[in-house]
């Protein structure tokens, strides 16, 4: 090849090599991602942000790798069967489920890949038949609610030693209450505890529940992670506060002004979730990913409310507490 041919062949090559990488990246797959929130969209920003995130960290990014459909049940259980089949219509590659009531929706619905970002106890709550082998078409992230549940009766004995009546808020509907209810029953007895349940299905049953532990003059409150109570956060502690009831729930709930709080690192579990995605997305099977157990957990203490509530904390207990209000 004479030097100038040569030299105009390798100008059109270089020329060519954009052009094909163009059409190569032109081509590429975008992936499209359905979120079924059992909440509202407003409630839990940092949630679906810490999702983002954690794609981000493996190197996707939004608009030209993936997109996000959200779909919200805004705390009613009812919608998600319709929900869940407008994600399946939109043939979505994977679903990420945050409660357990949106879990078993998408479980029973399809077979598009499904991955826990967050639920209660997938084993317990029938999600799952085993961790390890979780087989079919889900595998995530769960943690152990009836052990977190527990522990905050026991952070509450500890906290007011003559403890006898406490009650429990927790939205009836919600499947995760089957494994939860006899394991605090358990945790109860030996601490001579009475446990009371009080059902709130939305935020128009909170002051009735409420007027219903003053008048049986209930000591403490354990607040279970639900849609509804996760979504309502702020008011259920300020209704807490004003009937000079102790409560303790979720890390959040604390910060919002309840007493105390026990439980995992919600933001943590989201973002690890994306893990899940992207080998799915690469071409695993969920059904072959072990379902991971959360494993950052924490206790919180809102000195500012022990203090409206004319409560002194055991030093032992603050001693122990990851983050302290003051």
């Amino acid at each position: 090849m004479r030097r100038r041919e040569f030299i105009s062949f390798l100008g059109g090559a270089a020329a060519a090599w954009p052009i094909a990488a163009r059409a190569q990246q032109s081509s590429a797959k975008v992936f499209r991602i359905g979120f079924l929130g059992s909440s509202t969209a407003d409630s839990l920003p940092k949630r679906p942000e810490a999702f983002r995130a954690g794609l981000r960290d493996l190197g996707y990014q939004e608009g030209r790798d993936f997109v996000i459909e959200y779909r919200w049940a805004d705390g009613n259980y009812d919608r998600l069967p319709a929900l869940i089949a407008d994600l399946v219509r939109l043939k979505v590659d994977v679903i990420v489920t945050h409660g357990t009531p949106a879990a078993l929706a998408a479980k029973t619905a399809t077979t598009i890949p499904v991955v826990l970002a967050v639920v209660g106890d997938a084993l317990g709550s029938g999600i799952v038949s085993s961790l390890a082998r979780p087989g079919g078409n889900v595998t995530g992230l769960t943690f152990f609610q009836p052990e977190l549940a527990a522990k905050r009766l026991e952070l509450l004995k500890e906290a007011m030693p003559s403890l006898t009546d406490v009650g429990i808020l927790l939205n009836f509907v919600n499947p995760m209450n089957e494994p939860l209810l006899p394991q605090m029953s358990r945790v109860a007895q030996p601490l001579k505890l009475e446990l009371h349940q009080f059902d709130v299905r939305a935020p128009t049953d909170f002051e009735g529940a409420f007027a219903t532990m003053a008048a049986k003059r209930i000591g403490a409150l354990v607040v279970i992670d639900d849609a509804v109570l996760l979504s309502n956060a702020p008011a259920v502690a300020a209704l807490a506060l004003k009937q000079r009831l102790p409560s303790c729930g979720w890390p959040d709930f604390a910060i919002d002004g309840g007493l105390m709080a026990y439980g995992v690192d919600f933001l943590d579990m989201f973002r690890h979730a994306a893990a899940f995605v992207d080998k799915i997305l690469k071409g695993a099977k969920p059904g072959d990913l072990p379902v991971e157990r959360a494993t950052k957990f924490e206790t919180i203490v809102n000195l500012k409310t022990a203090k409206a509530l004319g409560l002194t904390i055991p030093y032992n207990l603050l001693a122990r507490a990851d983050q302290v209000i003051e």
